[in-house]
């Protein structure tokens, strides 16, 4: 045991001590891939984790709230060369950590000479600030003395607005866990996928790093009369016959009123016009508007009386 003394320091016998006290946390388990897994596959397996367990998604739910936080864990670890190089190391000989922490028969000195600094390896003792478990702390949490930093972490929350607010522009407050309330301005022009950024409304940083954003995403609802696309609108008029044939005005209505469509004679049912500027406000452009297509339905009329069966078959004989 003297040349394991000499080979091993008190701070890293104070993070063999403090690891030996821990459950050790099997990060590939965690996200579900094999060791010899490769980053893409990490990442993907992250990926759909993190969708399953995100806060937005369960929310007031501690248990997905803490999977959340393994996952995240697992992959900062899994998805980093050097951290992923030190915790397969600790992961092939870790009944040999619980051996000497336990004073066991390990030999720290062969250790050594694989190619292992323990100070390296544990950092020179735990330092808290990573935002991770103390697991993580131990093996991670100092580089050189050095708490890591890590910027805190984003989060997307879906709204749903109207069209007419995304077509004016519009207002949400949110309600935070600390009872703050934020009051988020929602553009002119936002369109379904749209995300406002609060910026530093996310999880809280570590080591001096910042805090990440809250992206709200937003959704327009369902509108009866029109439908989106891009700038563009859509939706459709109903024309008699007589105006049809004949020719003459219908109203359609847009988002900023109602105004007056010219309808040329012998219009043909399915028919579209295009009304420059009656769009969607363009998004971050200034008075810039898409346009909004408007296609002719005609109605045919019906419970004709005697009389107007005869001049539509007299019309018809006509022609």
């Amino acid at each position: 045991m003297q040349n394991t003394a000499k080979c091993v320091t008190t701070e890293s016998l104070k993070a063999i001590k403090q690891v030996k006290r821990m459950d050790y946390k099997d990060y590939y388990k965690i996200l579900g891939v094999k060791k010899s897994a490769t980053t893409d596959e990490i990442k993907k397996a992250y990926r759909k984790l993190a969708r399953k367990y995100h806060p937005d998604v369960n929310p007031n739910d501690n248990v997905a709230e803490e999977k959340f936080k393994e996952i995240n864990e697992a992959n900062e670890v899994l998805t980093d060369s050097k951290k992923r190089a030190k915790y397969d190391q600790l992961g092939s000989s870790w009944q040999a950590y619980q051996q000497a922490g336990a004073g066991g028969g390990f030999n720290w000195n062969d250790w050594a000479q694989g190619g292992v600094d323990l100070n390296d390896l544990f950092g020179g003792g735990r330092q808290s600030g990573t935002g991770f478990s103390d697991f993580f702390e131990a093996i991670f949490g100092s580089m050189g003395g050095h708490t890591i930093a890590r910027k805190g972490q984003d989060y997307t929350r879906e709204i749903e607005i109207s069209l007419e607010e995304a077509y004016q522009g519009t207002t949400r407050i949110l309600q935070k866990s600390n009872n703050r309330r934020l009051e988020v301005k929602i553009p002119m022009g936002a369109k379904t996928g749209t995300k406002v950024r609060i910026k530093g409304e996310g999880g809280q940083g570590a080591g001096g790093a910042p805090n990440g954003n809250l992206y709200l995403r937003v959704n327009i609802a369902k509108h009866p009369d029109f439908e989106v696309e891009g700038d563009d609108l859509k939706t459709r008029v109903d024309v008699d016959l007589y105006t049809a044939l004949l020719g003459g005005n219908a109203e359609v209505m847009t988002l900023k009123g109602s105004l007056k469509l010219k309808i040329p004679p012998e219009t043909q049912n399915g028919k579209t016009f295009r009304l420059r500027g009656q769009g969607m406000p363009k998004l971050g452009v200034a008075n810039s508007y898409g346009n909004l297509y408007v296609t002719v339905n005609v109605k045919l009329p019906q419970h004709l009386t005697e009389a107007e069966i005869d001049l539509f078959e007299e019309l018809r004989d006509m022609r």
